[in-house]
Parts: C-alpha cells; structure tokens; sequence
C-alpha cells in the first residue's frame, strides 16, 4: 500500500494519512481524500459547538452521565480525526470517520430529547465543504484525475509521497 500524506493548503492542522494501492485510479483516491477531509473538517466543527452550547456547567451539574458520555464521543473522534496520527503514522478512514460521526449525531440525538441542543446546532451530516473542484498536488505538478498513481510514482508500493489539496480558486 502506498502512503499519501495529505495537507490542506494554509491548514498546518489539516492533514492525515491516507492508504491506497498505487494502481488505484486518481479520481477515486481524490474522491476518498476529499471525503476524509470533508469528514475531518465536520468533526471539528460538530465538536466546536457541542463543547461550547451543550456541554455547559449547567448540562455538567444537572445531567452528568450524558455530560460524561457526550465528551467520551466527542474526544474520540477528535482524537481519531486528529493530525497526532499522522505522528503515529495511522491511516484515516473514510468508514471509520462516518461512524464518529454516527456517534455524535446519537448523542446530538439525546440531547435534542433533553431540551440541551438550540436551534444553531451546525448541520449533523458533512455538507461537502470543500470547494467544488478541489486538485491534488504532488511535487508541484496537478495529479490528472483519469490517470492511475503507479504513473506517477511507479509500482513500489512501499512509496509515501505528500499531497496537497488547494481550493480551484487558489490555483495560479
């Protein structure tokens, strides 16, 4: 399996690990990194909020063991979604990225049924936020989308090579 690490473009805190065998086809890499990225950007949003308008001192005193149980999922996918397993050299996954989120909509769930969630709550499923027309780089070259990766970086599959994903709007 092939290494890419992946690196948003003016995010230091955006980047993961992602696996592919190197015939994959470039479009479906993209379309996993990208669903990685949307995925780790969500988690962090979702966390964000929950942290600031529902784990509250008072959801703390009067609901403890929600309180308890909301900042276990929350710390899990953060720590999961996390650019620390790039250091542990840990590969994301968009499945297991889903089923955090998964994790958190239930608790977001239960705490609707509390009354603990107002009506900003951001939305529960990724919308995507990544502009549309997102490239990959790798060594200063667009990595051309009908292509496979073995053409680029050869058949070894031991390779780890840098990605970095920039907006169309930023591409000069």
């Amino acid at each position: 399996m092939a290494v890419i690490h992946v690196k948003a473009e003016g995010d230091e805190e955006k980047q993961f690990l992602y696996e592919c065998p190197c015939a994959v086809m470039i479009d479906e890499m993209a379309q996993a990194i990208l669903e990685i990225s949307s995925f780790q950007s969500h988690i962090s949003t979702l966390s964000l909020h929950l942290r600031r308008h529902v784990l509250t001192h008072h959801c703390r005193e009067s609901y403890p063991d929600f309180a308890v149980s909301l900042d276990r999922t929350l710390s899990e996918a953060e720590t999961y979604a996390s650019k620390n397993q790039v250091l542990h050299e840990r590969a994301l996954s968009p499945r297991l990225l889903r089923d955090h989120v998964r994790c958190i909509e239930r608790e977001v769930q239960v705490a609707l049924s509390m009354g603990l969630v107002d009506s900003d709550m951001p939305q529960l499923s990724p919308d995507g936020n990544l502009p549309e027309g997102t490239k990959l780089f790798w060594a200063g070259k667009e990595l051309s989308r009908e292509k496979r990766l073995t053409e680029y970086i050869g058949d070894n599959e031991k390779t780890k090579i840098v990605v970095t994903l920039k907006p169309a709007h930023s591409i000069s």
